[in-house]
């Protein structure tokens, strides 16, 4: 809190202070933004104020149940009153239940929505209501190609996901009918090597694991950047969101077998669940669990689409200024062609002349 305040402004993450929040809260900070912190653990909080301070940027963590509507306004209230107005708030807490859906309780279904859905609501809500006013600032909403393609074993995860992509896309629609020049986006994100496994709620009785391939979480926090930077309605990060999302919208049924035959082994490791950290769903783990999970040898730091994405604006500048110069070669050709014609049309009355004279 001793370094001046942000040219950028102040940008809030909640579930920031472990998975993708924690390194998109990094990226943040790096990048030059004050960054408030939303979570329920101290330990993890105190560690994730200290990556901002160490940054040289202004940080606090707010203890903060983003279930809890009460809760999410009185955070952004004193963020607010301690660091200043709001510029950017991502939405990125999420709770999961690894579980067939008829074995999972019905109340830790209801609290994983609460978390996943309602958490983004809440987020959203309070956001929205102190940046309507000042008629600008940026929602970012971390979805996931789960929106769009559920999987065996997080029924409640998928359905929160979808949710989240109809709220949000009617949010966006009424902004635009006000004229308001608030931008809202969506970043959905592939399985990461995010601390959520090791900590997860299941019933299942091995340790779970992200849906491969697996991405590192500073990869896909640095797109979030990039969207922070550079808003656009919807990014897709990742391959396999890529091939998820169109493969669901082409061949459901095809998706619907390979999902049925391969997806419950493959979100599970051979390691037993008593290996796990502990269970989060209800109450924060203790500690600081960082970024990463516990598949460093199994996931990408970088690919394709993801390093295109983390520069997607430059891209776009890029193609835009080549498509320019193409157009301006074309237009340049086209009016040396036309004026050649014409110089041709107009020699040619007096070549004929020459011949009837027999010059």
């Amino acid at each position: 809190m001793s370094a001046p305040r942000s040219p950028r402004g102040v940008a809030v993450v909640t579930g920031g202070s472990a998975g993708i929040g924690r390194a998109v809260v990094r990226e943040l900070a790096a990048r030059g933004w004050d960054v408030a912190v939303l979570a329920r653990g101290r330990d993890g909080l105190a560690a994730t104020v200290a990556d901002v301070a160490a940054a040289g940027r202004r940080g606090i963590g707010v203890v903060c149940d983003v279930a809890h509507r009460e809760q999410v306004e009185a955070a952004a209230t004193r963020v607010e009153a301690e660091l200043g107005p709001v510029e950017v708030w991502v939405n990125n807490a999420m709770a999961s239940v690894f579980s067939p859906f008829s074995d999972t309780d019905p109340d830790d279904f209801e609290r994983a929505t609460a978390v996943t859905y309602f958490g983004q609501v809440h987020g959203t809500r309070a956001a929205l209501d102190r940046m309507r006013p000042r008629d600008r600032g940026h929602v970012v909403q971390i979805g996931s190609a789960l929106a769009f393609r559920g999987i065996p074993l997080q029924a409640a995860y998928c359905g929160a996901k979808h949710a989240v992509v109809g709220f949000t896309e009617s949010v966006i629609t009424e902004l635009r009918h006000e004229g308001s020049r608030v931008q809202v986006s969506m970043v959905h994100m592939p399985g990461m090597n995010t601390t959520q496994f090791g900590w997860v709620r299941t019933t299942m009785p091995n340790h779970p694991q992200p849906v491969a391939p697996i991405y590192q979480p500073e990869a896909c926090a640095k797109v979030v950047a990039e969207v922070v930077d550079h808003p656009r309605r919807r990014t897709w990060v990742g391959e396999s969101t890529v091939y998820t999302i169109l493969g669901s919208w082409a061949a459901p049924w095809f998706v619907d077998r390979y999902l049925a035959r391969t997806g419950v082994d493959g979100q599970l490791t051979d390691q037993p669940r008593s290996t796990m950290r502990g269970d989060y769903l209800d109450a924060p783990v203790p500690g600081d669990a960082g970024a990463r999970g516990e598949f460093d040898d199994q996931s990408w730091s970088w690919s394709p689409q993801v390093w295109l994405q983390q520069r997607r604006h430059a891209v776009d500048a890029a193609g835009t200024a080549a498509l320019t110069l193409g157009a301006v070669a074309g237009a340049l050709t086209a009016v040396t062609t036309t004026a050649r014609a014409v110089q041709r049309r107009r020699a040619a009355p007096s070549a004929r002349a020459r011949r009837w004279l027999g010059r």
